[in-house]
């Protein structure tokens, strides 16, 4: 399979709201041969598993392909030790719903904007509801970063990238710089959280 770049911010697909996927195209995937299907929903998952990229968590509009499906993956990553572990998890369609109105400031990042990192404000509690690779319902209520994480993808699939969210731009750091002066702090705020409310 071929690997494929991850667009960059100023890439005009990162702005695009990305369509809805069928049932029919998730049940026709199953009956069509890989290699007529590189660019199809059936290798969401095998397309995780097989690129290296410094976190396997990307949205399918930020990899030029405007769909609306979620990859998600959280292992142990030197540079997020911080971050609970997320099976892959497979997101089609999916309508994030904040359950109460606690919020907490994530500092993100993001593959299409390199080397840079900025505090955002995300619910603390959310529903997601949405379809599994196969069709099958998920509705589940996520929290704490796992919930941040969500966000952050879910907003790819509407055009919105984590710098649109940053309101106090004076918050913005490159990597070198957040892990000098503003990790530390950062590191303690989200363990707190996860140790409050979970993942």
């Amino acid at each position: 399979m071929a690997i494929r770049k991850i667009a960059q911010i100023g890439h005009p697909v990162l702005r695009q709201k990305a369509r809805d996927v069928s049932k029919s195209e998730l049940a026709s995937v199953e009956e069509t041969r890989p290699e007529e299907s590189q660019e199809r929903v059936l290798l969401v998952e095998e397309s995780v598993k097989r690129e290296r990229l410094p976190a396997k968590v990307f949205a399918y509009t930020s990899r030029s392909e405007p769909i609306r499906i979620c990859a998600i993956e959280v292992r142990d990553n030197p540079r997020y030790p911080y971050k609970p572990k997320i099976p892959l998890t497979i997101l089609v369609n999916p309508v994030l719903t904040p359950e109460g109105d606690e919020t907490f400031e994530n500092y993100e990042g993001c593959l299409s904007v390199p080397n840079l990192r900025g505090r955002v404000r995300r619910a603390v509690h959310l529903r997601c509801q949405a379809w599994d690779r196969h069709g099958n319902p998920i509705d589940e209520v996520v929290h704490g970063l796992k919930a941040g994480t969500y966000q952050h993808e879910v907003d790819h699939l509407d055009g919105v990238i984590f710098v649109d969210r940053v309101a106090d731009p004076r918050t913005l750091a490159t990597w070198t710089e957040f892990d000098r002066h503003h990790k530390a702090a950062f590191v303690d705020e989200v363990t707190a959280l996860v140790a409050r409310v979970g993942s």
